[in-house]
């Protein structure tokens, strides 16, 4: 259950810069459907703005990774943080975008050996190989 009241489009439509950002999203998406997450942050029209703006930026500009492969790292590192809603809506967007069983059975196992070895290093705390230096 969210801790902050979803907001109708109803609702949305007397705040217009609720509105406006809703309206935005449905344009870039191609869709009429606007998400459980931009409902509860719709309550603060800033924030809302602010992360849509970001979420716009990075995940619907064209740029060097396709959208796609930008889907499933969404998904390794919404795993990695235990947000299953966020494991869910972009699971579902890299589908739509082309992902297959075999790619996401493929991505659930690096996730899961990227934790396993990421928890390994940590608790060794192996130190780093000079050839790995970043520079």
């Amino acid at each position: 259950m969210a801790t902050v009241k979803l907001m109708t489009d109803a609702e949305a439509g007397t705040i217009p810069e609720v509105k406006a950002v809703f309206d935005d999203i449905r344009e870039t998406r191609g869709s009429d459907f606007i998400n459980n997450v931009w409902r509860a942050l719709a309550n603060d029209p800033e924030g809302l703005k602010r992360t849509w703006e970001q979420v716009k930026a990075v995940m619907a500009m064209p740029g060097a990774l396709d959208p796609k492969t930008r889907e499933m790292i969404y998904i390794a590192v919404s795993a990695a943080n235990g947000c299953g809603y966020c494991v869910h809506s972009h699971t579902a967007a890299a589908r739509a975008k082309g992902m297959t069983d075999q790619e996401h059975g493929e991505l659930t196992q690096i996730i899961g050996l990227a934790a396993m070895t990421n928890h390994l290093v940590t608790s060794l705390q192996v130190p780093l190989d000079p050839e790995f230096e970043v520079t």
